[in-house]
Order: structure tokens, then sequence, then C-alpha cells
């Protein structure tokens, strides 16, 4: 048997990581500015990370979700404080996809709609509901298109108006800053008249926080740049540091209805104490700090090298926190490719003319002078 081809892929086999660097299979150190898609946030194999993760496995790996299992409720107390969320309530599950199906579903149940409004260029997963609200037609299958969806551009708030003022509209999905869809981000006053709309005709928003959250940001969701309070909250990505695991923050509004919602492996030990490892260190180091300032610096670096010679092809420099897009007059591939074969460096993309920066929020100074100097080389090599 062979594995089913979905991806292409580069040919390195990263078996090793500490921090932003991983190591290959030939012992060749790459500088990781992607962070395994937004999923890597307290850096590779940080040691408290080991050491608990060891540690929880050596006592009880998994048991189901038909007992008490106090380390949810932990997790939950934490992530309540250090989001500014205590008193909301918190569904455990395992992936941003599952996240926003749970949303969506919660929303549905709620309202008893099933009209949802998106965003043009979104990207909320590939599952049923959460491929259906993601605006790439080509992932979306027959059977995944209901009809339940209309898209709309960003940042046009009368255009979100019109539709919810219709009285039919179940949920508004929304990430305050787009990953896939280029780094494009939801401005203070489209993210306050929406989220006043939703409350005035009965319409639950959600924000998907799972690239753009967990402290990527600069605050620990993205939206809390905006001044708004959505009704649910997804996250997922960094929560576990590459555990997978994921959530969904709800409301005190809303009311448990025992059946509606469950899972087999959601808020299991090891991903839970995952979970409070990444909590434990982000406060310890004060990561969603280092993200603001690291990616202050990381972008005004990036400007410089913009308006210098060998910045030429660079035509935009977008994004906040440690959530970069860097956009090209030339395909991203003729960056990106060189940057991983040539000089050893990881990034993200974001349709064929951006680069996109995810790395760990333990990002140094060093590390990000490090990437401008290997960016620069390559950029000096192409006419």
């Amino acid at each position: 048997m062979k594995l089913f081809d979905v991806y292409p892929l580069f040919d390195v086999n990263i078996v090793k990581g500490q921090g932003c660097k991983v190591w290959d299979d030939k012992g060749q150190e790459y500088l990781d500015l992607y962070g395994g898609h937004a999923v890597i946030s307290i850096g590779h194999c940080h040691p408290h990370y080991v050491e608990m993760m060891t540690s929880q496995l050596n006592k009880l790996g998994f048991y189901s979700n038909s007992v008490i299992n106090k380390l949810q409720v932990q997790v939950a107390e934490r992530l309540g404080k250090a989001s500014g969320y205590e008193d909301y309530q918190f569904f455990l599950i395992n992936s941003g996809a599952e996240a926003n199906e749970n949303a969506l579903k919660l929303a549905s149940f709620t309202n008893g709609r099933t009209r949802v409004l998106s965003a043009q260029k979104a990207f909320h997963g590939r599952t049923s509901l959460a491929v259906e609200v993601t605006n790439n037609p080509k992932i979306i299958a027959p059977i995944n298109d209901g009809g339940h969806v209309t898209y709309l551009p960003m940042n046009d708030l009368a255009a979100w108006e019109a539709e919810l003022s219709k009285g039919d509209v179940c949920a508004v999905i929304l990430e305050c800053i787009q990953g896939v869809g280029g780094i494009q981000m939801a401005t203070e006053e489209f993210a306050q008249g929406l989220a006043a709309a939703c409350k005035k005709y009965g319409t639950i928003l959600i924000c998907d926080e799972i690239q753009c959250g967990y402290g990527r940001s600069g605050k620990f969701f993205a939206h809390q740049w905006l001044g708004i309070k959505p009704d649910l909250i997804t996250v997922a990505k960094g929560i576990g540091n590459g555990f997978p695991m994921a959530g969904v923050l709800i409301s005190p509004d809303f009311k448990p209805v025992y059946g509606q919602l469950g899972t087999t492996f959601g808020g299991n030990h090891l991903a839970c104490t995952a979970a409070l490892a990444v909590l434990d260190v982000m406060e310890k180091e004060n990561l969603v700090e280092n993200a603001r300032t690291m990616g202050e610096y990381l972008m005004s670096e990036l400007k410089k090298l913009q308006a210098s010679p060998e910045g030429k092809h660079i035509t935009d420099v977008r994004g906040r926190g440690l959530m970069v897009g860097v956009e090209f007059d030339i395909p991203q591939a003729d960056v990106r490719k060189p940057l991983v074969y040539d000089q050893h460096c990881f990034t993200g993309c974001a349709g064929t003319n951006l680069l996109r920066l995810l790395p760990p929020l333990c990002l140094t100074k060093e590390n990000v002078d490090d990437f401008i100097g290997r960016l620069k080389a390559i950029l000096k090599t192409i006419k």
C-alpha cells in the first residue's frame, strides 16, 4: 500500500526540532518560519512540554468522556483566564474543522435557521459544514454543496447588513485575519458594525481563531484588536503545539442539551496535558507580547527590504503579530522553493504570489535577522 497523494511535498524528511529550528534526516538545519502551519506555538520540543507529556503518558494516555476528566476543567479555567473569557463555556474536540463544524451546528440548534454568511477567500476546514463555508469551489464536493452559504467581500459592511436584514441568517463566520485568504484583515469599523447587526437580527457571530488566535496576533485572540465579543470562538492549531486538539468557546447565553454535541477523542488526557503545558509556557515566557513585538520587528525589517534594491519584487507587507504576508510581483514559488532548498528556511504561502509567515511565538530578533538575510540572498538572484 502507498500513501494517497494529496499534497505536493518538499523532498525533505524532518526528524528533529528545537525552538524555531528543525533538522532533516541528513542533519541539515532549517529555520522554521512556518510553524507547521501555525501549529507550533511555544516552539518545537519545549522541555516543559516534553516533560509534561511524558509524565502524563506514563500515567494515562486516554479514557473516554463517560467519566470525569479534571484535566478538562483545568484547561477550561486556565484558557478562560488567559483569554479574558472566564464566563464562557468550553467544548473540547480534535481539529479546527471539527471546531467550526460544531460551532455552526450549535448556532443552528439555537436559532433554528440554516443560512450562513462567510467571507470571500475564507477557509474554515474540509469537513461537511466547514468546507461549505470555505470559499473555494475546488474543495467543495457536490455532497457538501448544500446551498446554505452566501459569500461576501471582507469589510463591505453594507453588503453584510443587507443580507442580515432579511432575518433568516443563522450565523456569520469570520476570520478576523484570513490565513489561506492571503493575510486579509477585518477593519475595526467593519467588525463592530457586523457584530451590532448580528445582535440586531438574532444572528450568531462565530470568530474562527484557529490560525489567527492563541496569541499569534499579539493579543490572545485577533478579534480583541477590533473591540468585539463573538458568541462562539473556535480554536485549534496552537492550543496543543502539535498534539491534535481544538475547542469552541461558548457564550453563557447558550444552554447545553445532552446528545446534541459529542466526541470520542476530544479533551483526552494527553490533549489536555498538551494544552496546559502550552498555557504554562505562554504565560511564563510572555509569548503573546513576544508575538506582538517580534511581529512588529519582522514587518519593519521586511518593509526595509521592500524599499531596498533587493526587495524590488516585494509589492506589499501586511499582517499583525506573527501572522505576516509578503506579496510579490512574481510567483511565490520562485522565492519559497529556493528558500527551502538553498537557504534552508520554511515558510508558508497563499495563492500564487504571497509568502505566509507563521513562526512559533518564541521567535527571536536573531531569528528575524537570520530570515531577512536568507530572503535577501534569494531575492538577489532573481532579476
